[in-house]
């Protein structure tokens, strides 16, 4: 069955094809809104869930900080006799004024919503960025050095496990 009128590397032709039509625009177009749609409905839901997973980790953060604080101020309560017999009364008014003042501070966090906290900072920056700026900066050099301190501590007990 070879056919000498077909193009050179060709051994028949093929039969039985049935050729599909070709879509139209509107089709194309239909799909591919259907697609965006289905990629813009995925986004909204990760977007949706990224936001409440931040917002659980913010009110954990504000709860840990808040009993961080108040622990600072019940440690600094409790030894303001102490500072009032080694320095005098006057310093351990000090004392206990600064724990007074922490613990409103701790009770002023646990009052916010999350969401006022962000308000709160934003409207801080806007007012005084370079104090912003530089409590950006002595946070970053302490988290270096408990970062630094902590991974010496964890490199040093595994040195004394090998040894």
């Amino acid at each position: 069955m070879a056919d000498t009128n077909l193009p050179e590397g060709t051994d028949s032709i093929v039969t039985d094809v049935v050729a599909t039509p070709i879509a139209d625009s509107t089709e194309i177009t239909s799909r591919q809104n259907g697609v965006r749609e289905a990629l813009k409905g995925g986004t909204d839901k990760l977007r949706s869930s990224a936001s409440d997973r931040a917002m659980g980790f913010v009110t954990q953060g504000i709860e840990r900080s808040s009993g961080a604080l108040s622990n600072v101020s019940a440690l600094i309560g409790d030894t303001a006799s102490s500072i009032d017999e080694r320095l005098g009364s006057q310093y351990g008014d000090y004392a206990r004024s600064a724990a007074s003042a922490i613990e409103r501070a701790a009770g002023n966090l646990a009052n916010k919503e999350p969401d006022e906290l962000v308000d709160d900072a934003r409207s801080m920056i806007r007012k005084s960025p370079g104090i912003a700026l530089a409590g950006a900066a002595i946070l970053g050099f302490a988290l270096v050095r408990v970062v630094k301190s902590g991974l010496g501590s964890a490199g040093d007990s595994d040195r004394k496990r090998k040894n």
